[in-house]
């Protein structure tokens, strides 16, 4: 097993996977790493960040990457909306960490009974902002499917959407899908 340290910086899209990929096995066995150090990360982190991997994800309180991941303070960059899209916001934001704080692995991760694309199913009046929210997935939506299709279109389109950025593209970072299954706890890969 192998914990990333506050101060180390991993330039290896595919080693930061796997640090993911351990962290959700240990967390849907119950074995997650002790935190206890929480307090001598902080004052590593206080001038500097060096995390190894940036998630965007549903800002859905069930969804917390650095639980379901298995993670400590300072490894993961993460950008959180609702339905998980990749608007100019979170765009600018993963550009930030790919091109300043040197992340060369970005993933989006979807997760399951999403209210943001129940909302987009249902097609009922919203807020101007929520309407925002919703266009985005309008796109996932029109590709058809159960509510589960429809989260994994929209995976995949923010995938696509990431991978077209140029600053991403220049930066040679790995963008891949994944989705969170809230009952079992188990993250699921889409092929990158």
């Amino acid at each position: 097993m192998r914990i990333h340290q506050p101060a180390e910086c991993i330039k290896d899209a595919n080693i930061a996977l796997q640090l993911l990929k351990e962290g959700n096995e240990r967390f849907v066995k119950g074995e997650l790493i002790p935190k206890e150090c929480c307090h001598t990360d902080r004052e590593i982190l206080c001038n500097c960040q060096n995390p190894f991997a940036v998630v965007l994800t549903c800002s859905d309180s069930r969804v917390v990457p650095e639980i379901f991941f298995d993670q400590k303070l300072g490894d993961i960059f993460i950008i959180r909306n609702a339905g998980n899209i990749a608007d100019m916001t979170a765009l600018g934001s993963i550009e930030y960490a790919v091109d300043h704080l040197k992340c060369r692995l970005v993933v989006v991760c979807g997760h399951s009974n999403c209210g943001a694309v129940k909302s987009a199913l249902s097609n009922e009046g919203c807020s101007l902002n929520l309407n925002h929210i919703v266009d985005h997935l309008m796109p996932a939506v029109k590709k058809g499917g159960g509510i589960d299709n429809i989260i994994n279109n929209n995976i995949e389109l923010m995938v696509e959407k990431i991978r077209a950025d140029e600053i991403v593209k220049l930066s040679e970072t790995l963008v891949v899908g994944a989705y969170y299954d809230i009952h079992s706890g188990l993250v699921k890969w889409f092929d990158s």
